[in-house]
């Protein structure tokens, strides 16, 4: 309530100053002007990258947010593919995390506490016991510091201060988001720390490809190239590794989603549908192809790469309908899915996991690119 009354107090005297603040309608028909506040004490607006092919996203700079990405359909009708909201108010009334840079640690640390170098740190614990996405005020609810570099760049810087959320050192970070010309969305991520801590950083955009952000996405085809995922208990913790093979996450050959969400295996039955991390069989290369997502109507296909060793999908199972989409659209059960690359959901406390403990003197990267293009027909 206090985030949403400074920002409707801004507001107020924005429109009472004789000089208006300029506004621009973007092509996804977003306007500026509705992203114009302040919330704790920082200035919030809304960031137009835009390349040569006509591709547009739209980001906030409150919790780095992807509002809109516009894409062209086999068409050449240009279509928004994620969620999220109109305005900077509708972000603040909700507890969702759309399009959203996550953080201090991605995903879930079992009940919220892990110990390094000898001492455990507390943390938030807002979902089951466990603390997931950095708690109820992870770096999706804060506003970053944002420079405009050129029309197809943006770069936010973020001061996560010791102690912030429990977790230890002053953590800099920079993420840059760019609009290629290749039609992608290439995320990077910096962190470095002056105290040992843990990193795991990523971004939370909800993706509909069939252009209809109103609709399920059970009608879209998905491959992800892992041969393994990492089985969880009752609470999404994981408690092993495990084969895909002749299991519903056997994502090595593209299916319907609808294909596996609702079959009557144990680890889909825990996540009320797929809220898993695939073992990628990338290895970190990010030249190699980690997930594609494609929309057999639109003719839209994403292609996802990444230098992580894990990668989220995430069905939308917790999703309800939300009359408060872009435009008045209302967003349903499974009404997007998530691929957040990542490092594995509880790493700091599973010691065979990949790392992510950083320190001093060394640096943090990650990196996701999400590129789409279009096809004449299904892939078979």
């Amino acid at each position: 309530m206090k985030k949403f009354l400074l920002v409707a107090l801004t507001a107020v005297a924005l429109l009472s100053c004789k000089k208006e603040v300029k506004n621009v309608q973007t092509l996804s028909g977003l306007q500026t002007k509705d992203f114009v506040g302040e919330v704790d004490g920082k200035a919030t607006a809304l960031y137009i990258l835009k390349n040569a092919a006509g591709m547009e996203a739209c980001i906030t700079n409150y919790g780095g947010r992807i509002v809109s990405l516009l894409v062209a359909d086999r068409n050449r009708k240009l279509q928004d593919v994620v969620l999220g909201y109109s305005s900077i108010a509708d972000f603040l009334a909700t507890n969702g995390n759309y399009g959203a840079l996550i953080g201090r640690f991605g995903n879930r640390i079992k009940d919220g506490r892990f110990t390094l170098d000898g001492v455990t740190y507390q943390l938030p614990q807002n979902n089951n016991g466990n603390c997931l996405h950095g708690g109820p005020n992870g770096y999706h609810n804060q506003v970053w510091d944002a420079e405009q570099i050129d029309q197809q760049t943006l770069k936010l810087t973020y001061l996560s201060k010791d102690g912030e959320a429990g977790f230890p050192g002053n953590l800099n970070i920079t993420v840059i988001y760019r609009l290629t010309d290749q039609n992608a969305i290439d995320i990077q991520y910096e962190a470095t720390t002056d105290k040992p801590t843990v990193v795991n950083l990523t971004n939370h955009s909800y993706f509909n490809l069939s252009g209809k952000l109103g609709t399920q996405i059970n009608d879209h085809y998905i491959y992800i190239n892992a041969d393994s995922f990492t089985a969880v208990n009752p609470a999404l913790i994981p408690i092993a590794i495990l084969p895909v093979e002749g299991t519903p996450m056997d994502l090595r050959v593209p299916m319907y989603i609808r294909s596996g969400i609702d079959d009557d295996y144990e680890q889909i039955a825990l996540g009320r549908g797929y809220d898993h991390n695939w073992v990628l069989n990338t290895k970190g290369d990010f030249t190699k192809l980690a997930a594609k997502v494609y929309h057999d109507e639109s003719g839209i296909v994403m292609d996802v790469y990444t230098n992580e060793p894990g990668m989220q999908f995430y069905s939308g199972n917790a999703m309800s309908n939300d009359p408060r989409g872009k435009f008045g659209v209302t967003y349903i059960h499974r009404g997007a899915l998530c691929l957040e690359t990542q490092h594995y959901p509880d790493s700091p406390n599973q010691p065979d996991f990949p790392s992510t403990v950083l320190r001093p003197g060394e640096k943090y990267t990650s990196r996701c690119m999400y590129q789409f293009k279009t096809v004449p027909k299904a892939i078979n």
